[in-house]
């Protein structure tokens, strides 16, 4: 990794920073709802509209023989690349529909990709022969009728918040890299830099459109909104807001409004951002920095979001990560934004950065800037990426700040001198606020009263050592949670897992040995009622992967 550069090294490590880069796969459905009607207002994104003008053109088929054909089955993980019979490339909701029935007939195991974002392989493995790719249903629109904003599950997040934000000045609290698309990130929950002042992407959800496999066979196109007359669809509904990718069927329009939004304007429909935002990089650089240090740095971040991670508390649109980054990069980076409009904007991060930085020895360097909403969601403090690279990824919700063991064991493996990656890191994010004002039930994200989300990364580009540096995120994770089995059970301080930051290992005996199976870690007490949703809506299992939801029994 020594052509690394450092700067290349925080710019990569924010690819998953407030972002859900989850499985790829939405969606799903059945029944007798009629499907959503045509949008009466177009979106004024130019990827948006050429899409909506396309829609009405024919599905392509994509073969191995295609020049087109290695692009297609790759996302951004270099991992894992597809090997399918043929990927679909679908315009429509019809397209889709007719897309499954092929696959189906043809006994061809079918897989869905938006926006190519999944950690692992489940839209790769070797036994799927057909992928539907989403990318080009990418439309933003308005339905004045039903009072909805209608986003496409191909939507880039960057495409998504431009035509809201001019359109209409609304915007949802979504993720941070603007690739991702909105097929797997809002199916697994969507959060990011305004969660904590507005909740979850999924708050947001009022209804899927969704294509789904009958257990006779029968594909259909359905629409299931929270208050749809009929349970079933209440249920499918709720599947979709944090059930996860690859479940339930393919989601083929998501319709968003804020539950209690009323009227008719569509700019009171959907949260409003800040006019301007402020946003700072501060940087403390390893030289000097003890294990002391170390650890009252990171406890001094924890701590501040234990404190202000009420849905009521002060603060809420402060969202910050802390990138503690292997000793091997230089230094570690907390990268913050804020409401710049507000009285004492300034005040109040200068005091954040104050309290992060008590009692470490080390001097930070600081740099602050004003950016207007729009530009900052594509400032690279948050935005990133480098789809040519591998990675793993595993992640934690925690409830508390951090106990000394967990420090100690953070310490340890991002001053290894065995292993000596600058893109290897330890990402903290704030979170909390808004999103732990909805009941653990209510979606189908079960956390609602964490205050950090986490992830234990490694970014590296040659095949050949990908044992080394899997080993190192393996361990790291492992020694973190030894006192709870190697994994982030839910308890007084850790809360289980990102259901959008995939991980296999969490299934593995030889990696989780705890009590707690993967799905608990995921779902906890809302996996029945999922795998029940499942039972009635893919019961044959026409999509899945290795950790897609279990059908109930019966």
């Amino acid at each position: 990794m020594s052509e690394l550069t450092r700067r290349k090294v925080l710019r990569r490590s924010a690819v998953a920073g407030g972002v859900a880069l989850g499985a790829t796969v939405p969606g799903a459905g059945f029944a007798e709802a009629a499907p959503v009607r045509a949008t009466s207002v177009r979106a004024t994104s130019v990827r948006a509209a050429s899409t909506a003008s396309s829609a009405a053109g024919p599905a392509v088929t994509v073969r191995p023989d295609d020049a087109r054909y290695p692009e297609l089955i790759r996302g951004t993980n270099q991992r894992w690349v597809g090997s399918p019979d043929y990927v679909r490339l679908v315009t429509s909701a019809d397209q889709v529909v007719d897309a499954v029935k092929e696959a189906v007939a043809a006994g061809k195991r079918v897989a869905v990709r938006s926006g190519g974002h999944c950690y692992e392989n489940f839209t790769t493995s070797s036994d799927i022969k057909v992928v539907i790719d989403l990318s080009q249903l990418a439309s933003v629109t308005y339905d004045a009728g039903q009072r909805v904003f209608v986003v496409e599950p191909g939507a880039w997040l960057s495409d998504v918040y431009s035509t809201l934000f001019k359109r209409w000045g609304v915007t949802l609290p979504g993720g941070s890299c603007p690739s991702v698309a909105a097929g797997g990130h809002i199916v697994g929950g969507g959060y990011g830099a305004l969660s904590r002042l507005f909740g979850l992407t999924v708050d947001h959800l009022h209804g899927v459109e969704v294509v789904t496999v009958d257990k006779d066979k029968t594909v259909r196109k359905v629409v299931a909104t929270r208050d749809s007359a009929d349970a079933r669809l209440r249920d499918l509904w709720w599947a979709h807001t944090g059930g996860g990718g690859g479940n339930f069927g393919i989601v083929t329009k998501y319709l968003l409004r804020t539950p209690d939004a009323t009227g008719s304007d569509p700019a009171k429909l959907l949260p409003r951002p800040p006019a301007e935002l402020l946003t700072s990089t501060v940087t403390w650089s390893w030289d000097g920095l003890t294990q002391t240090g170390f650890k009252r740095l990171v406890k001094n971040y924890g701590d501040w979001f234990v404190a202000h991670g009420g849905p009521d508390a002060a603060h809420l649109d402060l969202f910050s990560q802390l990138k503690a980054a292997h000793k091997a990069a230089g230094a570690i980076t907390m990268v913050t934004q804020l409401d710049a409009t507000r009285a004492g904007a300034e005040a109040d991060l200068d005091a954040f950065v104050a309290a992060v930085g008590a009692g470490v020895p080390v001097k930070p360097q600081a740099s602050t800037q004003r950016l207007p909403f729009l530009h900052a969601t594509k400032w690279p403090g948050f935005a990133g990426g480098d789809p040519t690279l591998r990675f793993e990824d595993k992640s934690a919700y925690m409830r508390a700040s951090f106990p000394d063991d967990q420090l100690s064991a953070a310490y340890h493996h991002l001053t290894r001198t065995d292993y000596t990656n600058p893109a290897a890191l330890l990402l903290i994010a704030g979170y909390g606020g808004r999103v732990n004002a909805v009941a653990p039930d209510a979606t189908a994200v079960a956390q609602r009263d964490s205050v950090m989300k986490l992830q234990y990364l490694a970014f590296w580009q040659d095949a050949a050592e990908d044992e080394r540096h899997l080993a190192w995120v393996r361990e790291f994770y492992r020694d973190v949670y030894s006192a709870s089995g190697g994994v982030p059970a839910p308890g007084r301080v850790n809360d289980g897992c990102f259901v959008n930051y995939a991980d296999v290992d969490l299934g593995d005996p030889a990696h989780n040995t705890s009590k707690t199976p993967w799905h608990a870690l995921y779902y906890k007490d809302n996996y029945p009622r999922l795998q029940r949703v499942k039972a009635a809506w893919d019961p044959r299992g026409i999509l899945r992967h290795a950790q897609s939801v279990e059908p109930s029994a019966g």
